[in-house]
């Protein structure tokens, strides 16, 4: 079985109720194919079929139901979950869903992610490397973290589209190019420095991207270890190789690098699905098929490793 642990699925109605309530980047997500249309999904299906891909793991990710205000997100959360578990029960064999959750609300996220695992069935969460200004450190999300730690469920991280805070990204057309990746790096460093992952062993987190940067960057990470160690619990290697990273980089010799860095065993075939669509989606498996990989390893990637990660029949 080849699983795409990368894929976003984005209902108009949400997308709407989510700008309803004070999201102004909504628009990204409006476009061919991410919908919940039939002629939406009847695409999706191909494209997937055409690529030889046999399911995609869904998030909403970065169009998450992230507000202030708890009755907002909490409504939208279970907007999300409620939608995403309707195309889960249409066709199982396809895909499988990681549930949006309320954050800021730490307690009300973990018990929107029991009752979409519990109720719906979900395979965990997905969420953005900054919620809101918060880090992923956020002493506010720790019964979020509590919760999936109990249930060793898998969590999703992916840029938020934030550029960083900075108008050097912002002003200049980088978001997704060049913002995305380092947002990825830089939210994934929070969350080890703030020991998140040292406290929760048994969530299974999943890094968009390849990570980013972070593979290029992981002996200059931890050659700068002795400046960081009051912060970080271990080796910052040693804590990303304990992660897993999605294929979703495109470039060859880039995952060779991640490969190298951080094992086979870690890296999960992801597309980014529907913002890399048609041939783009086929070149998503076939470069990881062209990377010069032996085929052990080329097959944990594409199958092995997503299989066993989310236990697939």
């Amino acid at each position: 079985m080849r699983v795409d642990v990368h894929a976003h699925y984005y209902p108009a109605d949400y997308l709407d109720t989510l700008r309803d309530h004070g999201a102004d980047a909504t628009d990204t997500a409006r476009m061919p194919c991410a919908g919940s249309t039939g002629d939406d999904i009847d695409a999706r299906l191909r494209m997937m079929d055409e690529a030889g891909v046999d399911m995609q793991i869904l998030s909403a990710a970065p169009q998450l139901p992230f507000f202030e205000n708890r009755e907002h997100a909490v409504g939208a959360a279970r907007m999300a979950n409620d939608m995403y578990a309707e195309i889960v029960r249409a066709r199982p064999d396809r895909f499988a869903a990681l549930a949006a959750p309320p954050l800021p609300h730490g307690e009300a996220a973990a018990a929107e992610v029991a009752r979409a695992m519990d109720e719906l069935g979900f395979l965990g969460a997905a969420v953005s490397t900054v919620v809101l200004d918060r880090t992923l450190g956020d002493p506010a999300f720790e019964p979020f973290w509590t919760e999936l730690n109990r249930r060793g469920a898998a969590v999703f991280i992916h840029a938020a589209g934030k550029d960083l805070d900075s108008p050097l990204i912002s002003e200049h057309g980088l978001t997704w190019i060049v913002g995305a990746p380092f947002e990825d790096a830089v939210g994934v460093l929070h969350l080890l420095r703030a020991g998140v992952t040292a406290r929760h062993p048994d969530i299974r987190f999943i890094v968009a991207h390849l990570g980013g940067p972070l593979p290029f960057l992981l002996q200059r990470i931890d050659d700068n270890y002795e400046h960081w160690n009051e912060a970080f619990p271990d080796r910052p290697s040693t804590l990303l190789r304990r992660m897993w990273f999605d294929t979703a980089n495109f470039h060859a010799p880039s995952l060779r690098c991640a490969v190298d860095g951080f094992g086979a065993d870690r890296i999960m075939l992801g597309s980014d699905f529907p913002f890399f669509r048609d041939d783009l989606y086929t070149r998503a498996v076939r470069y990881v098929e062209q990377a010069g990989l032996p085929p052990e390893q080329t097959r944990l990637i594409l199958e092995d490793n997503a299989t066993r990660l989310f236990d697939l029949p």
